[in-house]
């Protein structure tokens, strides 16, 4: 039995599905694509110096791992490094396999601490700690079925609030980002991020090839968006990447409105599975989430180890 860990071939499209078939089995709760591995490789920001890496036995690939530097924090030396391996190939080195090769490479790329999502399982967690990597904040993974559900009816929006969709913008996306850069500062997080960088949200958000314009949601408010429910989908599935509202506009019930509004669509338009994700300590959100009638189906703990 050989082991071996090496770089994703983004050109080889039976590369890229390997990689992807084996995040899906590893993470049924995330939509992955080729596509969507592609994009993330060849689109994350340079000065984040990304990798994807593949774990092969005996030439089947086995494991994955993509890492990176977080460059946009304003704290240097910030990293993250997300590894998941077949649940029906572990214990045969590859997990620690691919962790030893990204922080070796995160290391000499300057990183001084990496950031990582282990799912809550005794296996999972071990795995982690065995590594150096201590327990932080917590996520869940729901789900709803979209085919089945009773959804409730679209409240009524407020006066002067006006929904459409993010295709509405496609002349000019400018305004999403905006709403994108300041509801993103606000979410639970390890590192404080500088979002700034529009070229860098086109690239990497706007041209996204999961993101569902149609079907994401945008509370427009005197001409300016001021919430956003944002759909990705895979042919069958629907995904929330973000729900979120400006700050000024917090308290009249958007984020509701529009998620509710972008789910009723997305079950018009055919798709029979909604997945989210929450932090768990975000109770406003699980509170929209469970309204809607999403149940938790897996949780997630973000660890940390610092290199020295």
């Amino acid at each position: 039995m050989t082991v071996l860990v090496r770089d994703l071939r983004p050109d080889d499209p039976a590369d890229v599905a390997a990689f992807a078939h084996v995040r899906h089995l590893a993470l049924p709760y995330i939509l992955w694509t080729p596509e969507g591995v592609v994009h993330h490789l060849v689109h994350t920001h340079p000065d984040a110096r990304s990798r994807s890496l593949v774990v092969e036995e005996d030439g089947e690939t086995i494991g994955t791992a993509q890492l990176g530097l977080v460059h946009d924090s304003p704290e240097p030396g910030q990293a993250y490094l997300n590894t998941y391996v077949r649940p029906d190939r572990v214990r045969r080195g590859a997990g620690g396999l691919l962790v030893r090769t990204a922080e070796e490479y995160l290391a000499t790329e300057g990183a001084t601490k990496v950031f990582a999502w282990v799912l809550d399982e005794p296996s999972c967690l071990a795995f982690a700690a065995r590594h150096g990597y201590g327990r932080r904040r917590s996520a869940h993974f729901l789900r709803l079925d979209l085919a089945n559900a009773a959804l409730p009816e679209l409240p009524p929006p407020a006066p002067g609030v006006e929904l459409c969709s993010a295709a509405d913008f496609a002349d000019d996306p400018r305004p999403l980002f905006a709403l994108d850069a300041e509801t993103l500062a606000d979410e639970p997080s390890d590192v404080d991020v500088e979002f700034t960088d529009y070229e860098a949200w086109l690239a990497e958000t706007w041209r996204h090839p999961l993101l569902n314009r149609e079907l994401t949601t945008v509370a427009v408010v005197d001409g300016r968006p001021a919430a956003f429910s944002v759909a990705y989908t895979d042919g069958t599935r629907y995904s929330t990447a973000m729900t979120g509202t400006a700050r000024a506009h917090r308290g009249r019930g958007l984020a509701k409105l529009t998620k509710t509004d972008s789910l009723r669509r997305a079950r018009a338009a055919g798709y029979t599975e909604a997945l989210t994700g929450n932090d768990t300590d975000n109770g406003p959100m699980l509170a929209i989430n469970k309204w809607l009638g999403y149940a938790i189906c897996g949780t997630e703990v973000r660890h940390v180890r610092e290199l020295g």
